[in-house]
Formats: C-alpha cells, structure tokens, sequence
C-alpha cells in the first residue's frame, strides 16, 4: 500500500492488558488498594450451584465512600474484541495514575484501579461459566447468561460510595472464580457486552459511551489477528463470527441507541474495495442537548464542512485524508458527527488538526497531541480510533467536573 504506514488494529486483550499493567505497576512502585478474596469454590459444580455460589459469595459491604463524593458512572459497550481495553487506558490515562490490577488479589482478576477510576469488566456477572453456557446452548452475548440482579445491585452500592464482593470471571480458565471487595472510586467504570441492557443498570450510568465496529472491519480484524497470528482456517474465522451474529444483532448492537457518544469504525472510502481494514473511516456520533458535555466541531459549530488538510503543515501519503463536520440524525436524535478517513504519517502535526477543532474539552493548547503521543504504540494512534477515543475521554472529564463541580487538573 505505498508508502503509507499501516495501522494493525487488534485490541490489546484485557489479559495482556493487565500483565502490562503488573508490569508497570511493580516498576513505578504505584501503591493501590487491596482487595480480599473470599473462600474458593469448592469441587465440581453444576449450572445451579454455581449461580447459588456466586450470590452467596457477592455481597454489598457497607462503606463511607471516600471524601463523601458522588461517584461518576460512565458505560462503555461493545462487542468482545473492539478495542475496550484500549479505549479504556486512554480515559483512565487522561485521569493520571496508571490502571493496574487489584495488589494482592486474583491475578486474573479483569478489575483495573487508578487513582480516580476503577474499571469493571461486566463478564464478572455471567451467571454461567464457559462450560455452563455450552450445557445451556447460550452464547456469553446471550442475557439468559448474566446476572443482571446482582449487576444492578452492586453498581447502585458503588455509586452510593458502598464496597461490594464483586464475582470473577476468569477469561483464562472459563471458570467462576471466587469475589473480590470493591471499594467505591471517584469514577466508576463499567465496560462489556450488556451495560445498558437492562434498563435498572443503565439508569445508574451518568455517561454512555459505545464502540460500533462494521461487520467488514470487524471481519478483516479478526483475520489478521486470528488467521495471521494463530493459524485459524478463513472457514474457522468465518463460523465463529456467524455463531456471534444473531445474538449480537439482538441483544449488543440496540444498545448504541441509548449512548450519548458512538465511535463509528468503518471500511475506508479513499480507496475502493479495500477489505485489509487498515486503512478506516472514524465517525464520532455525538448526541445533542446533552447537559454534561458540548460536542466537539470543526471550524464552525452547526455547519457542514468537508476538509482535505493535507498540504505544507500536515504530511499525507496516499490514500491521504479527509475529515469531516456536519449535523446529522442518528435514530430520531439530533446529533453532531465529526469524521476522520485515512491516517496520519506523523503523529507530532496532529497539532495542526487540533487546532482547528473546537469544543474538545482539552485543558490547554496541544492537549490532545500530547495524550496521543502518550499512547503512540497503541492501536489506532495513527488513525480517527485513537484521536476520537482521546476526544471522549476528555469528555467524560468534563462529565465528572460537571456532575461533581471539581477539577481535575491537567
């Protein structure tokens, strides 16, 4: 694809994700809250057991959260494999601290704390483990799958500033493993298939961000990474995505309706037919009227504006790109949509780019540039992905300065 640098868009797994985390955590000596396992499931269990263990072993335990101070709840929905973990080291990186697991807990624990966030994977509230849903003949995307009960119960006990005994599913082992304690965070994140799913967990939630990725991008991901990397058949590839696609169609895909934000991944329009999926069309959808944020524009709020910004100040080889601004209608809401097709060739002129976007919610000039060079090895830092995931992480900052009236410095 000439001289143009490729984007290899395989999200980090949240199991490498947290290795990298530990990692990091053991080398800055970041000092985190410990959390308590309980007892062990014990011997063989079937479908019944399990979920009678796991109610019995997460509990709500009754705390002062600290300095009193509402806890934010921000959603963010997407299928498995759509760039969560990723999207999620952004905002928490935007919020200082770095996310490392629970110390001393589960090391396969999908829970990731900072200094203001706690992130909470929602598979920790399937109700049955990967053998369990093979009984059942269920998918994980599937609600018969989840415990939406005790999901509800523990997220209202966070954000009322209560810790919980919040259940694991382990992505290792396929199994439930014993709870964690919980304590209540400044911000809390809660992030997989179903957070809006059922209408009591989504009343919780101050801010409701959604990854939408085509079933092309998608595809040609899932190649790269499982055909490339693991040696899966293209008809391998091809089953797993259409055993998924009902129950996605029914259950994931509805939820981006209720978001106030959508990352809109597609194929590429500056090159016709490309099906490698490195090369993409990013759309921010961003709902209007919104009382916790104002949408982000380009030179002028409420026009269209079509811009090719390549030229003396931005370095562009082919396909090169083009950005876009304009209102829009998204299922009956009014919203404001800014698009990114093509890549950038240095990431460091993205300054350029910055500088002519409004309403980003950035503290100073640069801002953005410099949050996406905190992050330039991490997928999609050279194309509309990272800088729009950057874009809404600073959104959901401004979220919590405006629901909690503090400020969070830069």
């Amino acid at each position: 694809m000439s001289a143009t640098q490729t984007f290899k868009p395989v999200a980090m797994s949240r199991i490498s994700m947290r290795t990298n985390a530990r990692v990091n955590a053991v080398s800055s000596g970041v000092k985190i809250a410990h959390i308590k396992a309980s007892a062990p499931f014990g011997g063989a269990m079937n479908v019944k057991a399990i979920k009678a263990s796991r109610i019995a072993s997460s509990r709500v335990v009754v705390v002062r959260a600290a300095d009193d101070k509402k806890v934010v709840v921000i959603g963010l929905a997407a299928d498995s494999g759509c760039g969560k973990s990723t999207f999620m080291r952004r905002v928490t990186g935007i919020f200082g601290g770095n996310p490392v697991p629970p110390e001393g807990g589960n090391p396969d624990s999908n829970t990731l704390i900072s200094d203001m966030t706690t992130v909470i994977c929602l598979d920790d509230y399937h109700s049955l483990d990967r053998n369990g849903r093979k009984v059942e003949k269920v998918t994980a995307l599937d609600p018969k799958a989840q415990n939406f009960d005790l999901m509800y119960e523990q997220v209202k006990a966070l954000k009322s500033g209560q810790a919980v005994e919040k259940p694991i599913y382990n992505h290792v082992s396929g199994l439930l493993d014993p709870a964690e304690r919980i304590e209540a965070p400044k911000i809390l994140i809660i992030e997989g298939l179903h957070p809006f799913y059922d209408d009591r967990v989504n009343d919780l939630i101050d801010f409701r961000i959604y990854l939408d990725i085509s079933d092309e991008t998608k595809f040609a991901w899932k190649i790269q990474r499982d055909m490339a990397e693991r040696g899966h058949s293209l008809e391998s590839i091809q089953a797993s995505i259409d055993s998924r696609k009902p129950d996605f169609d029914a259950y994931i895909d509805p939820q981006k309706k209720k978001a106030d934000m959508i990352i809109q991944v597609l194929p590429t329009q500056l090159i016709p037919d490309e099906k490698e999926g490195k090369i993409l069309r990013v759309r921010l959808i961003q709902k209007e009227g919104k009382k916790l944020f104002d949408p982000a524009f380009l030179f002028d709020e409420g026009s269209t504006v079509s811009w090719i910004p390549c030229g003396r100040k931005l370095t562009c080889s082919f396909p090169g790109i083009k950005i876009y601004y304009g209102p829009d209608n998204y299922y009956g809401e009014d919203v404001s949509v800014l698009e990114m097709d093509g890549q950038f060739d240095k990431m460091e002129e993205l300054i350029y780019m910055e500088s002519h976007l409004s309403n980003t919610s950035s503290k100073f000039y640069g801002e953005i540039t410099q949050q996406m060079l905190k992050m330039s090895s991490a997928p999609g830092s050279n194309n509309g992905t990272g800088l729009f995931q950057t874009i809404v992480g600073l959104k959901v900052r401004e979220a919590y300065e405006r629901l909690t009236k503090t400020e969070v410095m830069a």
